[in-house]
């Protein structure tokens, strides 16, 4: 029978939990949410770590060099293995495949994708190539940002191997295009054991599978079946479904009712960059994408958005994305108190509002945000 003091616990764990929900969604910190008892690491985890950093193409040398910037004026433990990969290239070359593997761990930007023909996507390459099965991107307000809707703090975890995205695709017959999609059962239960083991590690409540099983009964229903499976092994976690139009729609009106979300390939991609748009913008939003070994960090929505050649030469490129992917990667990597310290210092500089680049509303170049970060960091 338990005590009366460890009731007590249980009790204020639950209450403060409410609590740091309802605080957080208003873009504050509550007070217990601080670190205060301290993270003890194991004997050689101070050890700098090796990241494979690919640069890409437009503003991507921009911000990722602001990145190495800001990991150099932190003195972080990671150091960059940097590889010129170009979304115009017919593959990526194995040696950049060789150092993630190696390294376990990779910082991105964008890489381009031709539309209609050209070369496939180097991005979707990647994950496949590596089993990044599980993107994840977190949108959400940021104190000092005003945008159209309050209390949006949504993760949207979508399946990154399969779907439309599988490539099957051939001619018929001139004038007729036939695209295979394709859902697994295995792919299915991993990504929905993903999104749920991620709510519970992370004090979520709510995980919605996004789906169009009205239509493709059997595609989109062997992904509902998977999910409702995994549900029932997680009674604490609150679990709803939702069609993806009506999903769109009640994203845009009223989005504060999303926390996780759980998507096939496709749907994953439009949900995800229609919550960052609420949130904020594309180019704030952090994520990235991971499997059972390896893991890529990137900018969250949008991830073959590379810019425009204007941004280039003005040098003006918002690097919040990817400096907050950047947090997200020094977690992964177990350096949580620089991850604070890099977060804490981009949230300040936005809350100020002093320095923002040009879709924040403002005009400073990327190097007039970083040198106000690192006065704050």
């Amino acid at each position: 029978m338990a005590s009366r003091g460890s009731r007590w616990i249980v009790t204020e764990m639950v209450r403060n939990r409410s609590k740091s929900a309802q605080i957080t969604r208003k873009g504050l910190e509550p007070s217990w949410a601080r670190r205060n008892i301290t993270y003890m690491p194991r004997p050689g985890d101070g050890a700098p770590r090796a990241v494979t950093l690919i640069p890409g193409d437009g503003i991507g040398p921009l911000v990722t060099g602001a990145v190495q910037q800001v990991m150099d004026a932190m003195h972080a433990p990671v150091y960059f293995e940097t590889y010129e990969v170009s979304g115009k290239m017919q593959r990526v070359p194995a040696e950049v495949i060789d150092s993630v593997k190696k390294n376990k761990v990779c910082l991105k930007g964008g890489l381009a994708t031709p539309v209609g023909g050209g070369v496939s996507s180097l991005n979707v390459q990647l994950r496949k190539e590596l089993d990044l099965f599980a993107s994840l991107v977190h949108c959400f307000n940021l104190p000092g940002l005003p945008t159209r809707h309050d209390n949006v703090d949504i993760v949207v975890i979508r399946e990154n191997t399969e779907g439309e995205y599988a490539g099957l695709e051939h001619e018929v017959v001139p004038g007729v295009v036939e695209s295979l999609k394709v859902i697994t059962k295995f792919c299915s239960e991993r990504i929905a054991k993903y999104a749920f083991e991620y709510a519970y590690l992370n004090n979520r409540r709510t995980v919605t599978a996004v789906h169009k099983a009205n239509i493709m009964k059997l595609a989109d229903g062997l992904f509902l079946e998977s999910c409702r499976e995994v549900a029932k092994k997680y009674p604490g976690i609150k679990y709803n479904e939702i069609i993806v139009d009506n999903c769109c729609m009640q994203l845009v009106s009223k989005p504060e009712q999303f926390d996780v979300m759980v998507t096939p390939n496709l749907y994953g991609n439009l949900v995800a960059n229609t919550a960052a748009g609420i949130a904020g913008g594309t180019g704030v939003m952090p994520g990235g994408n991971v499997g059972a070994d390896h893991a890529i960090f990137e900018q969250g929505a949008s991830a073959g958005n590379v810019g425009n050649e204007r941004l280039v030469l003005q040098k003006k490129a918002n690097p919040v994305a990817l400096l907050l992917s950047s947090a997200m990667m020094l977690r992964h990597l177990q350096f949580p108190s620089f991850a604070d310290r890099l977060e804490q210092a981009v949230m300040g500089v936005i809350k100020e509002g002093k320095f923002r680049t040009k879709d924040l509303g403002g005009d400073s170049t990327t190097q007039e945000f970083l040198r106000e970060s690192w006065a704050t960091s």
